[in-house]
This record gives C-alpha cells, sequence and structure tokens, in this order.
C-alpha cells in the first residue's frame, strides 16, 4: 500500500453536489487516540430542510433516465471504489477500529453491490402477465417512491450505506443519508465515487450531526416518503412513532442476541472456531454476532475448553497491524458498556474468562467468554455489541431451541451439527431470518435477502437481494387494451 494518506479529513454536509458546513467534530482513531482521523460538521434542522429540497428538486430529472443509464453510473462507482480499495480501507480501520483484513472484505463487498445494483438496472422493471380480457396487455411496471431517508450505523460504516442506497438510486428515488456520527469518512468516499461516475447533483445528499436533531428532523420532514434505518431497537422504535399516522414507508432493521447451537454430535474445535469468528470477529460489533452459545451437555466441557483456546487467537491489537485478528472498540463509551456488562455477569454468579489485552492508550478490550449462565442472566438475554460471548449448558436440541426462541430477538441463528435431522428441526423451529449450519452466525451474501424478526427488525421487506428493489419501489399494474372489449 504505497502513498496512503493519513491526513485528517475535513467533511463538510453534502448537498446538491456541494461540500458545505465548517468541519469542527473530531473522530479519532479508536487504537491510537492521538491519531485525529476527521473533522466533522455538524448539522440542523436547517441543513436538514436544505438536503431535502435538493434531492426532490433532483428527484424527476433522474428517475427519468433509463434504468440501464442509472445503473451505468452504479457500476462505474464501484469500479471507482474497487481501484481505491487500500485507501478506503485504510481509513476505514483508522475510524472504526476493525482489522484491515475486515475493512477490505468490506470496501470490496460495497463495490460489489454497486455492481449487483448497477446491473440489476436492466432488468428490475415489472412483470407480464395473462389477461383474462381479449386483447388486453397486462403488465406491471416499478415506480420510485421519491425521497429516500437512509439513518446507518458505524460498525458497517460503508456497506450498510451502499446496500442501501445503490437499490435506492436503481429505482430511479433521491437519497438524503445520515452517517454515524464516529464514521462519516466512509460515506465521504462512497459519495466521491457516486459523483464521479455521474452521479447528478442532489440524487444524493449527506448530512451529519446527532440523532436527536439531523436525525429526527430527517425522518419527520414531511417530503420523505420512505426510511430505511439500521441500529439499536430503542432508536428503531423511535422512529416508528415519528412516522406513525403518516404515509411512509419504514424499513428497520436491529439488534440481536444471536444463538449458536452445539450438540453433541459436533467436533469441538471446529465448533469453537465457528463461535469465535461469529462472537469476536469484527470485534463482536455486529447485529449478527453469536452473543451466546448453547452446548448440549455431552460436549459443553470440551467446547469451553476449545473456545478458550481459540480465543488466544484473538488477542485485540491495532489493526492496521497485518497480524491483528481482531481490532479495538469503537468507542470510550462502547468499551465502558463492555465492561460494565461483564460486572453483571459476574455480580449475578457468572464466571468470566478474559483473554489478553496489550498496555496501550487504545479501546481495547479482550475477547470475553461468560460461564456458569442461566437463560435468565443478563449476559444471556441482552445484547452487549462487544467481544463477549456467553456459554449455556442445555441436555438437548429440543432444549436449545426453547432458549434461543424465548430471546426477544431473532436475527441470526446457528448450529452446529452433521445430524441431517436434527439440522431440519433446528431450520423449521428456529425464530430467525437468517439461519446458518456449521458457519458462524456473522456473515451474508449480497444477493440474498437479510432480515430479521421480532425486535430484529420491522419484518416487512427484506434488505439486499433483488428482494431489496421492493421497498424502494411501487407497482403500477396497467391493462392495455388494443381492440373492442
Amino acid at each position: 500500500m504505497t502513498s496512503i494518506v493519513t491526513a485528517p479529513y475535513e467533511i463538510g454536509d453534502f448537498i446538491a453536489g456541494e461540500w458545505t458546513g465548517t468541519a469542527t467534530s473530531p473522530r479519532h482513531n479508536p487504537a491510537r487516540p492521538d491519531d485525529l482521523v476527521s473533522l466533522a460538521v455538524w448539522g440542523d434542522e436547517h441543513t436538514v430542510a436544505d438536503a431535502v429540497a435538493a434531492a426532490k428538486a433532483a428527484q424527476p430529472n433522474w428517475a427519468s433516465r433509463t434504468g440501464p443509464a442509472r445503473g451505468a453510473v452504479l457500476i462505474a462507482a464501484g469500479e471507482l471504489l474497487a481501484r481505491r480499495v487500500d485507501q478506503v480501507a485504510v481509513d476505514l480501520v483508522r475510524e472504526e477500529g476493525k482489522t484491515l483484513a475486515e475493512a477490505t472484505s468490506e470496501v470490496r463487498r460495497a463495490a460489489e453491490v454497486l455492481h449487483f445494483y448497477g446491473s440489476a438496472c436492466w432488468h428490475a422493471d415489472g412483470q407480464t402477465f395473462p389477461s383474462a380480457g381479449a386483447r388486453t396487455h397486462l403488465f406491471t411496471k416499478r415506480e420510485p417512491l421519491g425521497v429516500v431517508a437512509v439513518i446507518t450505523p458505524w460498525n458497517f460504516p460503508l456497506a450498510i450505506p451502499t446496500w442501501k442506497i445503490a437499490p435506492s438510486l436503481a429505482m430511479g428515488n433521491t437519497v438524503v443519508a445520515k452517517p454515524a456520527q464516529l464514521t462519516p469518512v466512509s460515506m465521504r468516499h462512497l459519495a466521491a465515487c457516486l459523483t464521479e461516475a455521474g452521479l447528478p447533483a442532489g440524487v444524493l445528499n449527506l448530512v451529519h450531526g446527532a440523532g436527536g436533531t439531523v436525525g429526527e428532523a430527517l425522518v419527520s420532514h414531511p417530503d420523505i416518503a420512505a426510511v430505511s434505518f439500521t441500529g439499536s431497537s430503542s432508536v428503531g422504535q423511535r422512529i416508528s412513532q415519528l412516522t406513525a399516522g403518516r404515509q411512509v414507508r419504514v424499513q428497520l432493521e436491529m439488534g440481536g442476541k444471536n444463538p449458536l447451537v452445539v450438540l453433541d454430535d459436533a467436533d469441538p474445535a471446529e465448533a469453537a472456531r465457528i463461535a469465535a469468528a461469529g462472537g469476536f470477529g469484527l470485534t463482536g460489533q455486529a447485529c449478527t454476532a453469536t452473543g451466546r452459545v448453547l452446548v448440549t451437555t455431552g460436549v459443553y466441557d470440551a467446547f469451553v475448553d476449545a473456545l478458550r483456546s481459540t480465543a488466544a487467537g484473538y488477542a485485540p491489537g491495532d489493526g492496521l497491524d497485518r497480524a491483528t485478528r481482531m481490532g479495538p472498540v469503537v468507542s470510550r463509551s462502547q468499551l465502558t458498556t463492555d465492561q460494565e456488562y461483564l460486572a453483571t455477569a459476574l455480580a449475578e454468579g457468572n464466571e468470566v474468562h478474559l483473554g489478553e489485552a496489550p498496555e496501550a492508550d487504545g479501546l481495547f478490550h479482550p475477547p470475553a467468554i461468560v460461564t456458569n449462565v442461566s437463560p435468565t442472566d443478563t449476559i444471556a438475554r441482552e445484547e452487549v455489541f462487544g467481544p463477549v460471548v456467553a456459554v449455556l449448558a442445555v441436555p438437548d436440541l429440543d432444549a436449545a431451541i426453547s432458549v434461543a426462541n424465548e430471546s426477544p430477538y431473532g436475527l441470526s441463528a446457528g448450529l452446529v451439527s452433521n445430524d441431517l435431522r436434527a439440522v431440519h428441526r433446528f431450520v423449521e423451529r428456529i425464530e430467525a431470518g437468517v439461519v446458518k449450519i456449521n458457519r458462524p452466525t456473522s456473515g451474508l451474501d449480497l444477493n440474498a435477502p437479510f432480515g430479521g424478526i421480532k425486535d430484529s427488525s420491522s419484518n416487512t421487506y427484506r434488505e439486499q437481494g433483488l428482494g431489496a428493489l421492493e421497498f424502494f419501489s411501487w407497482t403500477k399494474t396497467v391493462y392495455l387494451g388494443h381492440g373492442p372489449a
């Protein structure tokens, strides 16, 4: 990686094709607090109003372009992003904290998403049906919604915005996006690539600031036709309240306390590898991370031993060090949250097994395994969003499924077993939008639907894959007569 820029970025709001405002809000590298990554503008309700107005003005012209013409912009942006993978990945590591390998994978995924939806523009229109009426051509057309609000979290600051923005633009909508306060640089790269690829001014706008002001003003704006949000369940519930009673389409993807079930026939070492990848990879800061492992008693002790051994390979460190397998947590407040959950676990009689952490100024939290856990304990019920895995003993598969389904969440769930009957029983009975067999609960393919149930999702429209286009468009049915009825 030569000629990588590490000077601080000054990031304004991006409205009608122009970067505006004075950048004052600092963001430092969570691995190296003395490394200033960026200064970002702090917007307000007036900024939101300007951005929505720009998007509304640009929408008719963008929607009038043919699908392939819109798709060409997305594909070109994907090519630009792919060529900049080294720089963008380093910036992602510096602002979010994940490892260089994880960041590089995320940048490449975002480029692939742009290519996927750019290509979809060639065929994602409507359908033709046989009509019961004579001399009648019956077909449907996809129509854009208008101006879409996109609100995204810090843990995947490039991939998640891209898999929302790309299908929205593909369908002819314009977008006002609010990046997470902690990670403004990644979205800046996306906006730059789309602009250089020929996206007209006003089609994508970015506003920065606090969720309580900028976010609420955006969601509440009368010209917003749809809101696509990923983040905490509490914020998702607030968005539901703000949009209630209005003709606003809402898509909410929220938290999870994702279970991994390990049965007696599983290889303990392989099960531990799968659990560690899901629980400690990405520093546990993923909505699909493995938060609890339900292990049948015959393999419980061997699994715990194997998991403790595997966790030793996830010692935290600076993500720019290629040897690092787990980066720091994203912020001081998240570090405090992780520590508080472990303190609660100890107070409730759980046993906490901590790995090693470096003696450094960074926000490093060692991988943590919590045992002697019952289903009602806090650590088994609440999402930590850190490198903390609770391990529970269960007598059999049915008990594991029952415990897993008692959670208010239903995002991702996994099973480690080679028993085909157990696999089918698990798939049929588990309450989760994503089911993984002999694979970590985290990790998704971009061409398949993604979403949860219960408190993990509004469970209306799925993200990713061609199904994502459903949320960002409405269907017009046309009966075209060409002769006497």
